[in-house]
């Protein structure tokens, strides 16, 4: 199958079972959703929504993480993995966009990737989901899927992401970033498809015998 062809397909098929995408991160502003993005590093959304529901209502802007100071935070906290790390982040963070940016989130990669404790994936995924820009925040649950579709056979995150670039639409890529993580949870998991038995395993692949070893991020 064809590159353009098996890239039409998937998105026929997510179309279909996912035709709205609702960020699965649950925030009250620009900063919350910022915050919730950098807190969700190697931790479930669903974690995340646990903690923060009893912090937004109270707490939502970055002159109230410096006020509260990293020890606070770490309480707050404290039942997110790396919870020591991530609060320090959201200290210096905050304490950041204070100081350079008015207590903003900035709109751009580069700024956005200049605060602590945000990388690329973190940035596209706000760039896209706070301000309408077509980004396609990859991480190490899409690059496994992308790899075992067949999409790339990039040994890291960057690679997958010029990948799937190059692939799909500009137009789709926010939606398909959240599509292909629903996607993944429901129906294509870790540890259960191994490109075998989904419906996009088996419409790109129908001769497939063999489980798919995939290259870590």
């Amino acid at each position: 199958m064809v590159e353009k062809e098996k890239a039409e397909k998937i998105l026929k098929i997510l179309n279909k079972i996912y035709p709205t995408t609702p960020i699965p991160l649950d925030h009250t502003n620009n900063f919350t959703l910022l915050m919730s993005v950098l807190l969700s590093a190697q931790c479930t959304d669903l974690n995340v929504n646990n903690v923060t529901k009893n912090i937004y209502p109270k707490y939502n802007r970055p002159e109230h993480f410096v006020k509260l100071g990293r020890k606070k935070i770490e309480k707050l906290i404290k039942s997110i993995g790396l919870f020591r790390v991530k609060a320090k982040n959201v200290y210096l963070m905050s304490k950041q966009l204070l100081e350079k940016h008015g207590g903003k989130v900035p709109k751009s990669f580069e700024e956005l990737e200049k605060l602590p404790g945000v990388g690329h994936k973190t940035a596209s995924v706000v760039m896209s989901q706070a301000f309408g820009v077509p980004a396609f925040a990859v991480d190490t649950h899409i690059h496994r899927l992308a790899q075992r579709w067949g999409l790339t056979n990039g040994k890291n995150v960057i690679q997958t992401e010029k990948d799937l670039k190059r692939m799909f639409p500009e137009k789709n890529w926010s939606k398909l970033h959240l599509q292909i993580i629903y996607y993944g949870r429901e129906f294509c998991k870790a540890r259960m498809c191994y490109g075998l038995t989904c419906k996009i395993c088996t419409t790109c692949y129908p001769n497939r015998k063999n489980p798919v070893k995939i290259k870590k991020a």
